[in-house]
C-alpha cells in the first residue's frame, strides 16, 4: 500500500510516522541476524527470537519434539536456574513466553527499554548453554501431555482439525500436529530434546527482531556483546517433502462428546511464495474478507442472518507458510438443520462466486478491512515484532510487506472470480464432520438427520 494512502489512515487510527520507521539490520560473523524496528511512543521494547525450527522439520516417530524442546528452554542454564528465565522477566517489570508452529519456534520478552540489555543475555544464555536434565525433562514431558489432553483429546473441534490435517495431507510433514502424537510423546527422551536442541538450536538458524524505544546502534552493540562470542555450525540439510496431487475428495467422520454437530470443508489452495509474480494467494485472502471478513460480509449475512442455516460460520486462510495451503470453511448448524444442509448451502454461496463474481462495492469493503487489520497492527510494539518475524520465518523478507500491502490492494474482482472457479473443485476438498456423542448422558443434536 502506497505510503501517501496508509499515512491518513494512520493518522486517523492516532498512530505517528514512528510506527512507518524501516526497520534496520545487522548479521553478526556467527550468522544471527539482528532486526530492529524503532518505535519512540513508549518506553519500552521488545525483543523476539525466532528460531527456523518447527513440526514441519520433524521426522515420524519423533512428532512434538519441538515443542518438547521450547518447554525446556525455560528449565535453566549453568548460570540460570530451572524456573529462573521467567523470574528475572518478571523482576525487571516484563512478560515473557514462547509459541511453537509448523515452521517456527519463537520465544519473546516485552520489558522497559533499559532492561534490554539483560534479556538479550539470557537469551543468548540459553542459545548455546541450556540444560537439558533427565529429571526436569521426566516431568515436563508430562505437562506436555496433560496440554495435549486438555487441548487437543478433550477439545472435540480440535480433535476433529488434527484428524482432517492428517487425512488432507498424505505425505507432507503438516500432516502431523504440532503438539505431537501422545505416542510419540510418552517414547520420546531427554536425549531426543538435546539432539534437537544441539542440531538446530545455534545462531545461523536464527534471527532477533527487536521493537520498541530503542537506538538501532545501541542494539547492534549491545547483540555484538551477547549473541556475538556464539559459535555458528553447519546446519544438516532439509528435504521437504511434496504432497502429491489430490485427485478427488477425502471425507472424514469424528465422534466424541459435544453438545453441537461441526463442519470443515478445507480445499487445496496457493501459498504466497513470489510477492511480485504471485497474485493468486492475494485474491484468495480477499475473498476470504468478501465472503467472511466482517459483520456484513456473504456469509454471515446469508447463512446466519437471513436463512438461519449456521449458528456460526467462518473461514480460515493463511496465504503464508512453508509448506502447502489449505482454505478452510467451518461452521455449526443452526437447530434442525445438519451438516449436510450447511454443506450445501455453503457450496450454494462459493458457486455464486464462482458464477456471478462479487461486486465492485463488496471489493471495497473488504481491501478497507484487510487493510485497517494490517494498520492496526503497527499499534502495537508487540505487533511490529510479530509481523516481521512471521514473515521471516516462511522465507519472505520483511522489506516486502508494503509491496503486499500494495498487491493486495490491486486485486480485481476478476481476480477473485478466477480463483474462485480455479480452487474450489471437489478434487482438493476434504470434508471434515464432528459427529457429536452424549456428555454424561445428556442428549446431543445429531450431526446428520435421523429417523424417529
Amino acid at each position: 500500500m502506497r505510503l501517501k494512502y496508509l499515512l491518513p489512515v494512520l493518522f486517523a487510527a492516532g498512530l505517528s510516522t514512528a510506527a512507518l520507521a524501516n526497520p534496520f539490520e545487522t548479521t553478526l560473523k556467527n550468522g544471527l541476524r539482528i532486526i530492529v524496528k524503532e518505535d519512540h511512543r513508549a518506553p519500552t521494547a521488545v525483543q523476539m527470537v525466532w528460531y527456523r525450527i518447527g513440526s514441519t522439520d520433524e521426522v515420524d516417530g519423533a512428532s512434538g519434539v519441538a515443542h518438547v524442546l521450547e518447554h525446556m528452554m525455560f528449565k535453566g542454564t549453568p548460570t540460570v536456574g530451572p524456573g529462573e528465565f521467567n523470574k528475572r522477566v518478571a523482576a525487571a517489570g516484563g512478560r515473557d513466553n514462547a509459541f511453537t508452529s509448523r515452521d517456527y519456534t519463537a520465544y519473546f520478552q516485552q520489558v522497559p527499554k533499559e532492561k534490554l540489555g539483560e534479556m538479550m543475555q539470557l537469551e543468548a544464555d540459553r542459545m548455546r548453554h541450556l540444560n537439558v536434565d533427565p529429571k526436569e525433562f521426566a516431568q515436563e514431558i508430562k505437562v506436555v501431555m496433560e496440554e495435549r489432553r486438555m487441548r487437543t483429546d478433550d477439545n472435540p473441534q480440535a480433535k476433529l482439525l488434527e484428524q482432517m490435517n492428517a487425512v488432507a495431507f498424505e505425505v507432507h510433514p503438516y500432516r502431523r500436529p504440532v503438539i505431537g502424537w501422545m505416542d510419540d510423546l510418552e517414547a520420546m527422551t531427554a536425549a531426543d530434546a538435546k539432539a534437537w536442541y544441539n542440531t538446530w538450536y545455534v545462531p545461523n538458524n536464527a534471527y532477533v527482531v527487536i521493537s520498541g524505544d530503542v537506538d538501532h546502534k545501541e542494539v547492534f552493540a549491545q547483540a555484538e556483546k551477547y549473541y556475538g562470542p556464539l559459535a555458528g555450525r553447519t546446519l544438516p540439510a532439509r528435504r521437504q517433502q511434496i504432497e502429491p496431487l489430490q485427485e478427488g475428495p477425502r471425507r472424514i467422520t469424528v465422534k466424541a462428546p459435544a453438545e453441537l454437530p461441526v463442519l470443515i470443508m478445507a480445499y487445496k489452495a496457493p501459498i504466497l511464495r513470489d510477492v511480485e509474480k504471485d497474485s493468486e494467494p492475494y485474491a484468495l485472502e480477499m475473498l476470504a474478507s468478501i465472503l467472511d471478513g466482517h459483520d456484513a460480509a456473504r456469509f454471515n449475512k446469508k447463512l446466519v442472518r437471513e436463512d438461519k442455516v449456521a449458528l456460526s460460520v467462518g473461514i480460515d486462510y493463511d496465504n503464508m507458510a512453508r509448506g502447502p495451503g489449505l482454505f478452510y470453511l467451518q461452521g455449526t448448524p443452526s437447530e434442525g438443520r445438519t451438516v449436510a444442509d450447511l454443506e450445501t448451502a455453503l457450496r450454494t454461496e462459493i458457486a455464486r462466486v464462482q458464477k456471478d463474481g462479487v461486486s465492485e462495492q463488496e471489493l471495497k469493503r473488504a481491501k478497507a478491512q484487510l487493510l485497517a487489520g494490517q494498520v492496526y497492527k503497527l499499534d502495537s510494539m508487540f505487533g511490529q515484532a510479530m509481523e516481521i518475524g512471521q514473515t521471516e520465518s516462511v522465507g519472505l523478507s520483511y522489506r516486502q510487506l508494503d509491496r503486499m500491502l500494495e498487491k493486495l490492494e490491486s486485486v480485481s474482482a476478476a481476480e477473485v472470480q478466477a480463483v474462485a472457479r480455479k480452487y474450489f473443485n471437489d478434487d482438493t476438498l476434504t470434508v471434515g464432520i464432528l459427529d457429536p456423542q452424549p456428555i454424561d448422558g445428556k442428549p446431543h443434536r445429531p450431526a446428520v438427520a435421523t429417523r424417529h
